[in-house]
């Protein structure tokens, strides 16, 4: 039977949140009480679903739609007689948006869109390209299409750093009043955010930073600063994100991250590097064939003319810098380079800082399900000796994100993700407190708003959804 759901949803990697090709169904059976009698609800052969009353009548339910809102809230399945909107979710919606601004037939939109460091390099991998080469035709692809700007994400993930360090350190400090809090676990990838909430709830949630993703960091920097320098409400801004993940999907439609008196998202769209690449082939153009345009330099990390990354892994590098950051910042202690120790396997790795023969700063990178369920074990045991945990749900992290372009027909997967790896790592790199403008942003935007107003802006918050079904009962 051919699936109902749009290729967005059939994910490709075991080792995203919903498994590959999965439908998010449930078939139930259900009795409803009529007045004494009872009517049944059954599944057709074709697979709808009628109510049975007790003459023997047949009445047609009508399908239930619900938003990627109510998908991420629900506990890992639903029932067959719902199915998921993802229309405001895929690279179609944005031929549309960009196809009405053409026409002119509704309120022109002004179009930004912020490309992941991750999503470049697979690219990159795809086309034989450098990092930056894919990055500078993307731009002028994007453009080509009548979109305004292009931003690269690596700037807002400086953002997303710095807080991080920031947050860390705060708990660190306060870690010896209430006992919790620590490790931080980083909330950067929205499939171990979603097992999270729904599986563990309550118990884990205080551990996970509540610092925004560099996706999000990006939809606060749009729909804010860059919407009110530009004279526009958010409602006009129409932005879309590149990820390595379609997770992120869900991300960007949390009720957290909608502006209420806007009516608007954040991040109005997310497609995967997987869909620009159908983007190019329903457009006929190989980004080969593209030459390269300027890059925008509102919001994006470049140098030069040249993007710059950050130290650390392909995931973001929040061990890395949160670790250096903590080490100067708590003991005086500078770490110029670090040692990583491979405990399980290549996904679960740690780094310590000892002094005076003491362990002061222990931190680790979790990767993949497995490694993460061991984790969460050991902390419900009290045996976790970390202070701070990278947590990422694909293996390998962000660079083998499930939204990824994958190996072609004879082509090696992993040489692939190593192909992927090197061109991510072929990038200058630059410490998120050496970033000049993003500290002058930081004083413009945040400076005369109150705490309250700048917490909104750089943090979120995750809370426990009620489990409904053993949906996410699954064994990795």
């Amino acid at each position: 039977m051919a699936s109902v759901f749009s290729g967005v949803l059939q994910l490709t990697d075991l080792d995203d949140f919903i498994t590959p090709s999965q439908e998010c169904i449930k078939p139930v059976k259900v009795e409803k009480k009529q007045g004494k009698s009872v009517a049944k609800i059954q599944i057709e052969d074709d697979g709808s679903y009628v109510q049975v009353n007790p003459a023997g009548e047949k009445e047609k339910l009508e399908k239930a739609k619900i938003t990627l809102n109510d998908c991420l809230a629900c506990s890992g399945c639903i029932t067959s007689a719902e199915s998921v909107l993802v229309a405001q979710q895929s690279h179609e919606e944005f031929f549309k948006v960009l196809r009405n601004n053409k026409a002119g037939e509704t309120e022109k939109k002004v179009v930004v869109v912020s490309v992941s460091p991750q999503s470049r390099a697979s690219l990159a991998a795809f086309y034989g390209l450098s990092a930056g080469q894919a990055g500078k035709r993307l731009t002028s692809f994007f453009k080509s299409l009548g979109v305004g700007h292009v931003f690269d994400t690596g700037f807002s993930r400086t953002f997303s750093l710095l807080e991080s360090q920031r947050e860390f350190v705060e708990r660190f400090r306060r870690k010896e009043g209430d006992g919790r809090g620590l490790p931080m676990m980083t909330s950067a990838c929205p499939g171990w955010i979603c097992y999270a909430e729904k599986t563990h709830g309550q118990f884990i949630l205080p551990y996970i930073s509540t610092t925004r993703s560099p996706q999000q960091m990006m939809g606060s920097l749009v729909k804010g600063y860059f919407a009110e320098q530009q004279g526009l409400s958010p409602h006009q801004i129409y932005h879309v994100a590149v990820m390595p993940c379609f997770d992120k999907k869900l991300e960007a439609s949390r009720s957290d991250f909608y502006l209420s008196k806007a009516e608007s998202r954040e991040v109005d769209c997310v497609i995967t590097s997987g869909e620009v690449q159908k983007m190019l082939e329903e457009e006929k153009v190989s980004l080969n064939d593209i030459p390269a345009g300027p890059l925008d330099t509102i919001f994006s990390n470049v140098k030069d003319g040249e993007f710059l990354s950050h130290a650390g892994s392909g995931s973001g590098g929040y061990l890395h810098h949160v670790f250096t950051y903590a080490a100067e910042r708590l003991f005086g202690e500078e770490v110029k380079e670090l040692t990583y120790k491979t405990l399980r396997n290549k996904d679960f790795q740690e780094v310590t800082l000892e002094k005076d023969g003491e362990v002061v700063l222990s931190f680790a990178s979790t990767y993949g399900f497995r490694n993460i369920q061991n984790l969460v074990q050991k902390l419900k045991r009290g045996k976790s000796p970390y202070h701070f945990v990278e947590v990422m749900a694909c293996p390998s992290g962000c660079l083998n994100g499930g939204g990824q372009l994958k190996a072609a027909t004879g082509e090696n997967p992993k040489e692939l993700l190593q192909k992927v790896e090197a061109l991510y790592r072929a990038e200058e790199t630059r410490a998120p407190g050496d970033d000049a403008r993003v500290a002058r942003l930081y004083r413009s935007w945040l400076d005369g708003v109150g705490e309250e107003r700048a917490r909104e802006l750089l943090r979120t918050e995750y809370r426990a959804v009620e489990k409904m079904t053993n949906g996410l009962a699954v064994k990795w």
